[in-house]
């Protein structure tokens, strides 16, 4: 059985380019959904972030809606309720990478708030880039990427195929006139070779040790590849 570090992150708000703030924090099937896929292959979770606050889910991705209906709503909230890893997160800043086996940082709006600006996010995704551990990020996980730099200034994720919440859905999405930024212009603009799938469909991208996924719908099939590199 293998250790595998869940970054994830602190804020429950998203500051929008009018300065109001936008409820937000971690996207539920993103998490419970490689959770489950883990911890079913036998491995221990643990989860990290800043500061060791316990995280916020995204009330919006609880809904029956984008849960495939009222069962699967209420399916995921008692999953959810039942993830203990989630009442005692460590702290970010005390992680020792060595400690696990491989990392995953699901998404929500939260982690453009704070993950993208982290440096202890960001140096601990250098490291993990670096030293080949396999790293998963999904959906609006990759704006931490945005905080991992090497030692010359250039994003250490330059180069790298991946993938990540796309401008066309956060435009569907309806908050894509209403942000700071999105988050696939500043990826590309961070040197990485972004790529997109169709909206809203499960897009998965491999890089050496790195998976990355699209959407929600594609926290399954990254969890999958995650393990893949696991066996």
């Amino acid at each position: 059985m293998a250790k595998i570090l869940f970054v994830m992150t602190g804020a429950d708000y998203w500051t929008l380019a009018d300065g109001t703030q936008h409820p937000t924090g971690f996207w539920a099937e993103e998490a419970v959904t490689p959770y489950e896929a883990f911890k079913a292959a036998g491995h221990e979770v643990v989860v990290a972030t800043p500061g060791g606050v316990i995280p916020t889910v995204d009330q919006g991705s609880l809904a029956p809606a984008v849960n495939g209906g009222e069962e699967g709503a209420a399916k995921i909230a008692a999953t959810l309720a039942s993830l203990t890893e989630l009442q005692r997160p460590i702290k970010l800043e005390e992680v020792n990478l060595d400690d696990y086996a491989a990392v995953f940082y699901p998404g929500g709006h939260g982690p453009m708030e704070d993950l993208a600006v982290s440096t202890d996010s960001g140096s601990l995704l250098t490291r993990a880039l670096e030293s080949g551990t396999p790293l998963g990020v999904v959906c609006h996980g990759p704006a931490a990427l945005l905080a991992a730099t090497k030692a010359d200034g250039t994003n250490s994720f330059a180069g790298y195929r991946l993938t990540g919440f796309t401008n066309a859905e956060e435009t569907q999405a309806g908050l894509a006139d209403k942000a700071k930024w999105l988050l696939q212009d500043r990826l590309v603009e961070a040197g990485a070779d972004f790529q997109e799938g169709e909206p809203w469909a499960p897009y998965v991208v491999v890089d050496r040790n790195l998976v990355t996924g699209q959407n929600p719908a594609s926290s399954a099939p990254l969890a999958a590849e995650l393990l893949k590199k696991l066996a």
